[in-house]
Parts: structure tokens; C-alpha cells; sequence
């Protein structure tokens, strides 16, 4: 037995914000787990603070999946991104306990390598056809095999994913949530543009992909993937919200571009009917957002059965903490697509040091004992909370949308 001790919720700015679970035993070992919930960091931290930390003290850190179930089933209240947010912090910290006094990597604990590295995309981001090309190209000559494109929409003063800072893109901007605009005709025109000069200027040897950010009807959707079919995007991401799961039917009735969804998912029971009826190809639920490595190992079991993959999320707002745990996670499933990467701020990297690193589109977790990620109490205690929220999206006869 290896007794839970103490733990203690970090909250830090560097750059942007993140919670951090460090949890303490008593052999001295201690793990990491995140808790960000970009927009709602605050809510995660008082739900680990007040309602999981106290009854996490005296319990024996190896019974991952007995403390697991008892927070998930113990919590009347189930589900939701807080409630799962929380969990996967002590999910994660709990296996980085476990790496460490196994004294191996977290990854050979979940069977082993499948693949010698896990194969990364980067955001290339501009306001023109011409600028988000150049970024592309910018990637593809530093080793990236894959490539998300998103440009402008002509006529809308701001677009998803396009931002000022070329290299980083934090949609999380402001004290009070900014406003957009947005027109899906407009949107609808560009994109084929866009995805025919990618192909002509960028070739055919790199994975080419678009995020729609939850903005069409399913049959817009449908429509825009026809239109793409002939560029081959490796896959078109949240075309349509997906409470509704039977929406994809309708997109997968008129389209072949593989579909990908899932960074908002929080359970298994997000994704089942879409797994299930293989009306995905690609499925985005990450470790932070979706109960951690634990529950995230369920889902991508659910998945293999029906040739799906995984794709996970892997912007800026997931800490480092949770970009060590994807990797592992990633390099030891069969069922592995494709992991998104945002480099994080210097500040960010400096505050959470890490063994995982980039050579030749791949990213591996490293050798490190457990997660390979630690924290710098000190300087994350330099960069205090700063609220920031995401944006809100309205249509251009100002009508609430989604964003």
C-alpha cells in the first residue's frame, strides 16, 4: 500500500491558465494530474478542493480504478466536463504515482509501445489563402506529416482559428467574453478554395485537416465534404454538435471525408452510438476532458471495435501535465490516428518541465518515470489566475451561435 497523504490544487497564468492536482504519499512519491477547463479553470479547482481532495486522504494510490469508480459512482451527480475534469486530475496523478514507484515510464504500464513515435499535426492559421499556406509550408519544412489549414472567410471580420499570433492560437482572449461574427454561405464558399491551393502548393504527401468548430447543419456539412472529397482531407473535425449523435447519419449519407469529434466529449456515453453505428472515423475525446487515462482507455477499446481511431485534442489549454499523459496513451494504443500539437508558451514550459519531445512529425513521451511532466511550484506561483473567456459567435443578424 502506498498511502494518499495530502494533496493540493495549483493554479497558475503563465501564459494562459491551468489547474494543476499534485497528490502526496507517504513513500515521498508524489503525481500530477490537470484539471483545465478553459473558461471554467475556477469550477474544476472548487470541485477537487472541497469535494474530491478530503476524501482522497488515508486511500492507497495503486486502486486507480477502484478510486476511479468511487468518484464516478460515489458522486450522485455523474458526468458533465467539471465533474470529469476533476476525476481525470486524480486519474492522472494516480498513474504518474504508479510510473514512479514502478520506476518506468507510464506508457510500458499500459502494455508497451505500438509504434516508435506518435505522429503530430500543427495549426497553420492566417487570414488569406496565401498567409495560412505559408504557414503550412512553414511546418511541413520542420518535419510535420500533417497539417490543420484554416484561413479567413472573406467578409467576416474574425474566423476560428485564425488568430494574430502566427504561432500560437488562444482563443481564450478576454476579461469578459468577445464577440464574433459569423456566416455559414460565406464559410461555405472559401473552404473548397482553400483545401484545392493547399493541394496545389503543398502537394500530396501531407495529411491536410479542417476544424468546422460545431458550425453547420448536418446537411451543410455533408455538402462541404463532398466539396472537399477531392483534396482528401485526413478528416473535416466537429462538423455539427454533436448532442444529437444520429445528426451524422445524415452527414455520412452524403459525404466519404472521414469525420472526427469528440474534444468537448466527458464519457463513453458521448461517443457510443457514434462508435457504434461507425458514423465517425476519428474520435477527439482527451485525457483532462473525458475522465482521464483510465476512462479514456474505454472509450478507445469501444472504438477499435469498430476501426475507429483516435485523434485527441491537444491544444494550449491542455497543461503539459496532460499533453505527457496523451502520449502515453497514444503511443500505447493500437487504434492510434493522429495527436493534435500547440507548442505551448516559453513561460508554460518552463513552469512544467517535461521529458516528451518533437523530431521528424512525431512526438514521444520520453523515459521519465510515470508521466515525464513536473511542476515548478515556485515560478507558477509568479503567474496568478487571470480570467479569461472564450468567445461567444453570433450570426451576422445577430442571432446567438455556436461557437
Amino acid at each position: 500500500m502506498i498511502k494518499i497523504t495530502g494533496a493540493k490544487v495549483i493554479v497558475t497564468c503563465p501564459g494562459r491558465n491551468f489547474v494543476t492536482l499534485k497528490i502526496e504519499t507517504d513513500q515521498g512519491v508524489y503525481g500530477l494530474g490537470d484539471a483545465t477547463l478553459n473558461g471554467r479553470e475556477l469550477a474544476v479547482a472548487s470541485y477537487l478542493t472541497d469535494h474530491v481532495i478530503p476524501c482522497l486522504i488515508g486511500r492507497d494510490a495503486h486502486r486507480i480504478e477502484d478510486i476511479w469508480q468511487f468518484l464516478y459512482r460515489g458522486a450522485y451527480w455523474r458526468r458533465g466536463p467539471v465533474t470529469m475534469s476533476a476525476i481525470a486530475a486524480v486519474d492522472m496523478a494516480l498513474w504518474d504515482i504508479k510510473g514512479k514507484v514502478a520506476g518506468l515510464p507510464l506508457y510500458q504500464l499500459l502494455g508497451g509501445a505500438s509504434r516508435d513515435g506518435v505522429m503530430v499535426y500543427a495549426h497553420a492559421n492566417g487570414v488569406s489563402i496565401e498567409e495560412t499556406l505559408e504557414r503550412a509550408e512553414h511546418y511541413i519544412a520542420q518535419g510535420y506529416k500533417a497539417v490543420r489549414l484554416q484561413s479567413g472567410v472573406p467578409g467576416l471580420k474574425s474566423t476560428y482559428g485564425v488568430s494574430k499570433d502566427k504561432d500560437r492560437y488562444e482563443p481564450a482572449d478576454a476579461d469578459i467574453p468577445s464577440e464574433n461574427l459569423w456566416s455559414t454561405e460565406k464559410y461555405l464558399r472559401s473552404v473548397p478554395a482553400l483545401f484545392e491551393a493547399g493541394r496545389e502548393k503543398l502537394g500530396w504527401d501531407v495529411h491536410l485537416l479542417h476544424d468546422i468548430h460545431h458550425r453547420l447543419t448536418p446537411i451543410e456539412a455533408g455538402r462541404l465534404g463532398k466539396d472537399l472529397e477531392p483534396y482528401r482531407p485526413f478528416w473535416l473535425e466537429d462538423a455539427t454538435p454533436a448532442e444529437n449523435q444520429a445528426n451524422f447519419r445524415l452527414i455520412r449519407q452524403h459525404t466519404t471525408s472521414p469525420l472526427a469529434v469528440g474534444e468537448v466529449f466527458n464519457s463513453i456515453w458521448d461517443c457510443k452510438q457514434l462508435i457504434e453505428e461507425q458514423l465517425i472515423d476519428y474520435i477527439r475525446a482527451t485525457v483532462v476532458h473525458a475522465g482521464g487515462i483510465t476512462h479514456l482507455r474505454r472509450i478507445a477499446g469501444l472504438a477499435d471495435l469498430y476501426n475507429v481511431r483516435t485523434g485527441c485534442h491537444g491544444a494550449t489549454d491542455l497543461s503539459p501535465v496532460c499533453m505527457g499523459a496523451a502520449l502515453h496513451f497514444d503511443l500505447s494504443v493500437p487504434n492510434f490516428g493522429v495527436q493534435e500539437y500547440m507548442h505551448h508558451t516559453e513561460e508554460t514550459d518552463a513552469v512544467f518541465p517535461h521529458a516528451y519531445s518533437y523530431a521528424d512529425g512525431m512526438l514521444h513521451p520520453g523515459e521519465a518515470p510515470g508521466l515525464g511532466v513536473d511542476i515548478d511550484e515556485a515560478l507558477a506561483a509568479k503567474y496568478p489566475y487571470r480570467r479569461a473567456y472564450l468567445p461567444v459567435n453570433r450570426l451576422e443578424d445577430g442571432s446567438m451561435y455556436n461557437w
